[in-house]
């Protein structure tokens, strides 16, 4: 249930805070005051478009805020909890736009995107919107509308999944069945190169290895001979090598040892580094006797290389990706050389499925066919309470003629009707006049509100172009859905306003520089007051004050 609202520069609204309670409650105004704002806002806060063309002139940003006390069994507390979002039973959602038309939206204090917002908002909050009716002769509201009174949405995921699995295999097979037709020429070139690049048998890791040995055969010479030169310089038997004069800079320094200690720091520094460059030498001459000139294997490596380097450039990549594309390519040539035997199989999914999907879009058309004589009997009978004696209203199911499953079953949905006694149902959008429309629609919305679990209804002048007694049932109705369930209701009808357990009056006020709307509880007094208002227009005779305190206590 939606407990309380706060709007803040919204339109023409500076500040609002408003508590609202379980039950019917109305909201009613003069024309032009803003009965709808308060209702534009909601729509807003649940996920709705945002521009900036909202925030209240002069200011930097609108802000609106709600709480709504959630049933801990309910579909959006299980949703809150499902995305860490919970917080002990109630639930906060607050949105700001900015006057660039920047917007922000949170749930318990926490930012998430507009699509939670939408997809929470529609698990509190039903809005039927003043021209809903327009909607109601498409064929796809048709269906929704039935499928949402029935009320059987496991049914209708498996008929659509069943349907997008079927569409997904066909395209496949379709694939494949023209893949045949081209294969004979892509078999003969696949065939080749996946030969010639098995003949190369590049492994991932061989290009780097072969690089780095080529290098060091075309260049042995040269490193044979430098690693010979310096050798010498370091080892030989010369008493001018590094080594030997190092040997004897040592041995006269150690003499010196005795006569001045200071001498140790740099004779240790120079011992360390004598057995360096002794290990350096060792190593360098264990490297040279490893290196060997080797034309045949320097020839090999050569051919190979290039061989890797043409084909890269023959099938445009780089030498690195040879050894994946011919991974890829045998995968192709394997695919197409089974492309028969894939198409079989196919052919004999698509075959199950399809018959799995009759086999349940038959039992949607059974329980669509059950659920459609219940909702024609209902707006039938409400038809008749709404002004319309004698009406009929049908709903017929058509077989689709299309041999392809689809993800709404396999019928479509024809809402008929009839105004006239003793006339065949004819389509919605043929017979009905606008006002007729209106009210159908009001029937259907009931109905479908009776038997929905949405915890807060709100209807923004769904009763425009009825009057009198149907009104007055109109409003009869809304209070008895009031009474199960939290009701808001803009009208402009006194038969109506008269039955809300609650009631609130919007007025616009100016003082010549702004404007601002706000929204009042009404109670006794004033509450007749604004009925009569309602009753009577600008003059409020006693007569007319009576009326109005009556129509409220039959009401209570």
């Amino acid at each position: 249930m939606l407990s309380q609202i706060q709007i803040r520069n919204f339109a023409i609204v500076e500040q609002l805070d408003l508590e609202l309670q379980a039950g019917m409650t109305v909201l009613t105004g003069e024309t032009g005051a803003g009965k709808s704002i308060l209702i534009d806002a909601l729509g807003l806060v649940l996920g709705d478009r945002a521009d900036s063309g909202i925030v209240r002139h002069g200011t930097k940003r609108a802000e609106i805020g709600v709480t709504f006390q959630v049933d801990t069994n309910s579909g959006a507390a299980e949703w809150l909890e499902e995305n860490e979002l919970d917080d002990e039973g109630e639930c906060h959602i607050r949105r700001t736009v900015s006057h660039e038309g920047r917007s922000k939206g949170y749930i318990n204090g926490r930012p998430v995107p507009v699509a939670q917002l939408k997809a929470l908002g529609e698990m509190l909050v039903d809005i039927h919107g003043q021209h809903a009716h327009q909607s109601l002769v498409k064929r796809d509201i048709q269906r929704q509308l039935l499928d949402e009174f029935a009320n059987y949405p496991k049914l209708l995921k498996q008929v659509s999944s069943l349907a997008d699995e079927w569409h997904t295999l066909h395209e496949e097979h379709q694939a494949l069945r023209q893949a045949a037709a081209d294969r004979d020429s892509r078999l003969e070139l696949l065939r080749y190169q996946v030969e010639e690049l098995d003949a190369l048998a590049l492994s991932a890791d061989e290009l780097p290895k072969l690089e780095e040995e080529h290098a060091r055969l075309a260049h042995a010479g040269e490193l044979i001979d430098v690693c010979q030169r310096h050798l010498d310089l370091l080892r030989d038997n010369d008493e001018q090598t590094l080594l030997s004069q190092l040997g004897t800079l040592l041995h006269e320094m150690s003499d010196q040892l005795s006569i001045d200690g200071n001498l140790s720091e740099s004779f240790e520094l120079l011992n360390s580094a004598q057995i360096q460059l002794q290990e350096g030498a060792d190593e360098l001459r264990r490297y040279t006797d490893r290196l060997e000139l080797d034309p045949e294997r320097l020839q090999y490596l050569d051919e190979r290389l290039s061989t890797i380097h043409n084909l890269s450039r023959k099938h445009h990549v780089e030498p690195h990706q040879l050894p994946p594309l011919a991974q890829q390519l045998s995968d192709e040539l394997a695919n197409i050389e089974q492309a028969d035997i894939r198409l079989d199989e196919i052919g004999a999914e698509i075959e199950a499925l399809q018959n799995r999907y009759i086999k349940a879009a038959k039992q949607l058309t059974k329980s669509r066919s059950k659920t459609a004589k219940q909702l024609g009997k209902g707006v039938s009978t409400a038809m008749d309470e709404l002004g319309m004696q004698g009406g009929i209203f049908e709903i017929a199911l058509q077989s689709h003629e299309s041999e392809k499953p689809s993800p709404h079953g396999m019928e479509q949905i024809d809402f008929l009707v009839t105004a006239n006694p003793g006339q065949p149902p004819k389509p919605l959008s043929k017979v009905a006049s606008g006002g007729e429309l209106s009210r159908i629609s009001l029937a259907i919305q009931v109905i479908l509100a009776d038997s929905a679990h949405i915890p807060t209804l709100i209807f923004d002048e769904v009763d425009t172009g009825i009057g009198g007694g149907v009104a007055e049932t109109v409003g009869r109705k809304l209070r008895t859905l009031g009474e199960q369930r939290q009701v808001l209701c803009v009208t402009h009808l006194p038969q109506v306003a008269s039955q809300g357990h609650q009631h609130l009056q919007v007025a616009k006020q100016s003082d010549g520089k702004q404007t601002a709307t706000s929204i009042l509880p009404l109670v006794e007094q004033a509450r007749v007051d604004e009925v009569a208002r309602m009753l009577g227009g600008l003059e409020i005779t006693t007569q007319t004050l009576a009326h109005a305190e009556e129509m409220i206590s039959q009401a209570g």
